[in-house]
């Protein structure tokens, strides 16, 4: 295997190399690819979100955020269906993220709550179609975070800007990519598909129900950075297959964000003020490194709780993390186990019946 493509790899998939490799200069080669994977991410972030504060406000900066997640993962996965579209429901996508964080922002909580869930109910229609890929996790990512920063005025059009420029960038690029796959396939066979008695409809449905409602949720109740509640819901309710261990995943996420938040603090606490600036970048290459979803969890408190010290103060921020987190997990299990009782058992009833349907005849 060339260099280049071990960079490609994720860093699960590099440490499985690693481990079964059959000499010391083969490992040796992909721990450095793994190395130089970390750092160049790192670095690649860096010199695209840094200039979109200087060139659209800082307040902007979220969306930098999630278009860079966004390019990273368009080169590796694609809708399911023909480029053509692709390409337009991409720019529905973008569409969506642009505006409904605005305008839930400012209406009833009610009216907000079915905007929320028909918006990202659409973006996982459209996106998701095979869930184990992760891109359910990547937008939900993007919806979660822009709808806990919106922006009005001139910063919002400033984001519109910023926006269609990331739009042809990773548009680009997807189509580059993946506009030989799927040909045969159109969006609409995606959509006349959707049927409750099929496992990914049901995990759209919930994801899209259950996010919405503890977005409005934080949002009404005017709870701060109700976007980490959001998080952590999300992180419950994208999980697939479908039938996952939830209380797994639950306490996976408890446990690396308490674990990393204190460990935030206390780092912050060691370490001269003039450092600071560096923790995001350190959590962003320790990231690269990182397998297990617990580690995963409390490296990313790094980069959220350095952003948050600055509006709240350390000590705050971290007890603000670990409450939201705590809230959305809660949330996000009792929302699944109402999903189960009640949607769940519905159409399992109705499946059983129709294979002993099938049976009989």
């Amino acid at each position: 295997m060339r260099f280049y493509d071990m960079l490609q790899l994720d860093p699960a998939v590099l440490k499985a190399k690693i481990r079964i490799a059959k000499t010391a200069g083969e490992r040796r080669k992909m721990q450095a690819a793994m190395v130089l994977r970390a750092i160049l991410i790192v670095t690649f972030s860096i010199i695209f979100i840094a200039p979109i504060g200087s060139l659209f406000g800082s307040e902007n900066n979220p969306m930098g955020v999630a278009l860079f997640c966004i390019l990273l993962a368009v080169r590796f996965v694609d809708f399911g269906y023909c480029i053509k579209d692709s390409m337009l429901n991409l720019a529905v996508t973008f569409s969506l993220l642009l505006v409904v964080p605005v305008v839930t922002a400012f209406v009833h909580p009610v009216i907000a709550a079915f905007i929320h869930f028909a918006s990202f109910f659409i973006i996982l229609l459209m996106t998701s179609d095979t869930p184990e890929m992760g891109n359910g996790g990547l937008y939900s990512f993007a919806y979660v975070f822009l709808t806990g920063n919106p922006v009005t005025g001139e910063l919002f059009w400033k984001r519109a800007t910023l926006t269609l420029v990331g739009y042809i960038i990773c548009g680009s690029i997807f189509y580059m990519k993946h506009r030989k796959k799927n040909n045969e396939i159109r969006f609409r066979q995606i959509v006349s598909q959707f049927d409750m008695l099929k496992e990914k409809s049901r995990w759209q449905l919930r994801m899209a129900l259950g996010v919405s409602l503890v977005l409005t949720l934080g949002n009404a109740l005017h709870i701060e950075r109700f976007m980490w509640m959001g998080f952590a819901c999300a992180s419950l309710l994208s999980t697939y297959p479908y039938t996952a261990n939830i209380k797994e995943r639950l306490w996976q996420r408890v446990l690396g964000v308490v674990v990393g938040s204190v460990l935030f603090f206390g780092v912050y606490q060691i370490l001269p003020e003039s450092m600071h600036t560096f923790l995001g970048p350190i959590g962003g290459l320790c990231l690269g490194f990182c397998t297990d979803y617990r580690y995963k969890t409390a490296i990313n408190c790094f980069g959220a709780l350095m952003l948050a010290a600055g509006l709240y103060g350390v000590q705050n921020a971290v007890l603000l993390r670990i409450q939201n987190n705590l809230l959305g997990v809660a949330l996000g299990f009792a929302f699944i186990f109402l999903y189960q009782k009640i949607v769940d058992k519905r159409f399992e009833i109705n499946t059983e019946n129709q294979q002993q349907s099938t049976t009989k005849i």
